[in-house]
């Protein structure tokens, strides 16, 4: 049995549990990810995006047998037991392809659950949500799941090619608005109705069957729906439990499933423990990881900068604005206004935009100068405690050894350790 599975059936049971997906591929992230599963002895769930990862290596340049690997290689340079480390694909479609008529787009899709069933994913997000160039807008609930069903026959072919048999565990439905939190201002979101959820799952099942692959329904471990959580570039929606009771009463019908909660960024502590209970047991995260580590990357480069004369200086944060301002194009279609306003939004908006730009090998450059710069010497006591405050009591209760690295790991687990609280049984 899959350990998703196992996950989900002693949810089922009554124990509150989940887990937590992280939603990222950049090298800090997911060095984070490992050490604080490994400190909770517990599973680690990654998963690449449609965005990130594709058969033409995505905006990381990686295709899925090069994510795969990568993910392998960092396992095992922190030690972390690879039995225990799930790899999963998200929002795996035609996203990529939206631009393209509808069959030339998935037949992109096609190849792109093909390479990553083989690289060794066993976690397929199908999302077939999204209207191509020569579809009706929205595309009705029979046509998404037609589709995610051709996808889960290759998905099943590949991997009973691949390995001999299927253990993929499949995620169906996709959240409203769309993935990597709202382009707009946001006031409420409305949540996914119970009638709307029951109807995904049946047409998906209905699909499956027609397709000759009904024998893998009961692998369907997840439906992504909207709880009521999302977030915009200033604001957060937070989770309202009483508001979601009717669908959380959903999944009691289903012996296999629970919800899939996606843009659960930024949350408070009390809201995920909410989530988990109310039976939205997978928690995406994604921006608030990169959200973290750019703060911690920014505030060592203002410790770098009080420390050091400009011109032996990383200067990260004027290369990172000068290469957005250059290759606009991951941004400019989600942050409106006046320049202030754009260029604060590029920093600071919860939406991360900037998390796309730092593969970039002149900012990676930039990175390794700050590090260098600050292991010269420790980082004066007071610098930590102006910039990095919390780092500054870790640091001084011995929990991180302070090397300027260090503290960049301590704020993405900062976010993560909120996520591990909600979904461990203690």
């Amino acid at each position: 049995m899959h350990p998703l599975e196992k996950i989900v059936q002693q949810h089922k049971s009554g124990k509150q549990n989940g887990i937590y997906s992280v939603c990222s591929a950049h090298p800090l992230v997911i060095e984070a990810a490992l050490l604080q599963a490994l400190d909770n002895d517990s599973f680690l769930l990654i998963e690449a995006t449609s965005n990130q990862v594709d058969q033409f290596g995505g905006y990381t340049g990686m295709t899925p047998a090069d994510f795969y690997q990568y993910v392998i290689e960092q396992a095992e340079n922190v030690g972390f037991p690879i039995e225990k480390l799930i790899l999963g694909g998200d929002h795996l479609g035609p996203n990529r392809w939206q631009h393209l008529n509808a069959e030339e787009a998935m037949a992109n899709a096609d190849v792109l659950i093909a390479h990553y069933v083989a690289a060794g994913f066993k976690k397929i997000h199908l999302d077939c949500s999204m209207s191509c160039a020569d579809d009706p807008i929205p595309l009705t609930d029979e046509i998404v799941a037609s589709r995610a069903a051709r996808l889960a026959v290759i998905a099943e072919n590949t991997a009973k090619k691949a390995f001999g048999t299927s253990d993929i565990v499949y995620v169906v439905g996709t959240e409203v608005p769309v993935p990597g939190g709202a382009a707009e201002e946001l006031d409420t979101v409305e949540v996914t109705s119970s009638d709307a959820a029951r109807k995904t799952l049946e047409c998906h099942r209905q699909a499956f069957q027609d397709v000759g692959v009904g024998d893998c329904w009961e692998r369907v471990i997840g439906l992504v729906v909207q709880p009521g959580v999302e977030f915009d570039h200033t604001g957060i929606i937070d989770y309202q439990q009483e508001e979601a009771q009717a669908l959380s009463q959903v999944v009691n019908d289903y012996s296999h499933l629970v919800f899939e909660a996606h843009s659960t960024d930024y949350q408070t502590k009390e809201a995920y423990k909410q989530l988990v209970h109310d039976h939205f047991a997978i928690l995406k995260v994604g921006p608030a990881l990169t959200f973290a580590m750019r703060e911690g990357l920014y505030a060592l480069c203002s410790i770098e900068e009080t420390l050091f004369p400009l011109e032996q200086c990383s200067r990260l944060r004027e290369k990172m604005e000068q290469l957005m301002c250059r290759e606009p194009g991951f941004w400019q279609k989600y942050y409106h206004g006046d320049e202030h306003q754009q260029a604060f939004a590029r920093v600071y908006s919860f939406s991360d935009r900037i998390r796309y730009y730092w593969p970039d090998a002149e900012i990676n450059a930039a990175i390794d100068i700050l590090m260098d710069n600050l292991s010269v010497n420790p980082i004066p006591l007071p610098l930590l405690s102006q910039y990095l405050p919390y780092q500054f009591t870790q640091f001084r209760e011995g929990v991180i050894d302070g090397s300027p690295r260090s503290f960049v790991i301590a704020k993405i687990r900062d976010v993560l350790s909120v996520y591990a609280d909600a979904c461990y049984v203690h």
